[in-house]
């Protein structure tokens, strides 16, 4: 029996998941978590096989920091191909081996993933590989910090007075953004960013 822990955001996908996984005779959902801060604790006490972890969960560094410890079950971590920089958390994390896929892959694909990762198979999506080496970003490093502040609705005066520019400045950089990204509005420009992993 192939022990397998959930850690994904939203209830209603997680759920979906574990009880297609529960279907399957030689797995068994030992837990289902939808914080990172959980899974450290879950699997030194859950002892899972395997445990399939939600990239969004994960991060871009930090917040991987609760799986790092030496006994790691294998990770399957589930990535949004439109935002590959978020394998960044993952890369991090010190487990025995990690497999990637598509978090739009068909259930069937998460139940092979496992399977495979409990026999210390590797599991890499090849969209996913495509994805992450057409992540650069054609943003300059403050353009990169302003589109992040504007990204939380800072309104231009604070997005100025955070990253210590004018606000014509600031107006300039989002313009540029703007026109790099191919974006009418600004909200338009974030959402284009974080589909590219700009963000």
């Amino acid at each position: 029996m192939i022990r397998t822990l959930l850690a994904l955001d939203g209830a209603l996908i997680r759920g979906a998941l574990a009880f297609v996984l529960a279907t399957e005779d030689d797995i068994d959902v030992v837990a289902e978590l939808d914080r990172i801060e959980q899974v450290g604790p879950a699997i030194r006490s859950r002892r899972p096989d395997v445990a399939v972890v939600d990239s969004e969960l994960l991060g871009t560094g930090g917040p991987a920091g609760s799986l790092r410890y030496e006994h790691s079950c294998p990770l399957l971590v589930l990535v949004d191909a439109r935002r590959p920089r978020t394998l960044g958390g993952a890369l991090h994390a010190r487990s025995r081996t990690v497999g990637f896929l598509g978090n739009d892959v068909t259930p069937q694909r998460v139940v092979d993933g496992v399977r495979r990762l409990a026999r210390g198979e590797p599991v890499v999506d090849a969209d996913l590989v495509v994805a992450a080496l057409n992540t650069e970003s054609p943003l300059t490093l403050r353009e990169t910090e302003v589109l992040e502040i504007a990204a939380d609705g800072a309104p231009v005066v604070e997005i100025a007075a955070r990253v210590g520019l004018s606000p014509g400045t600031v107006r300039n950089h989002l313009s540029r953004i703007a026109a790099k990204a191919g974006a009418r509005t600004r909200i338009e420009a974030v959402r284009i960013a974080r589909e590219g992993g700009w963000i």
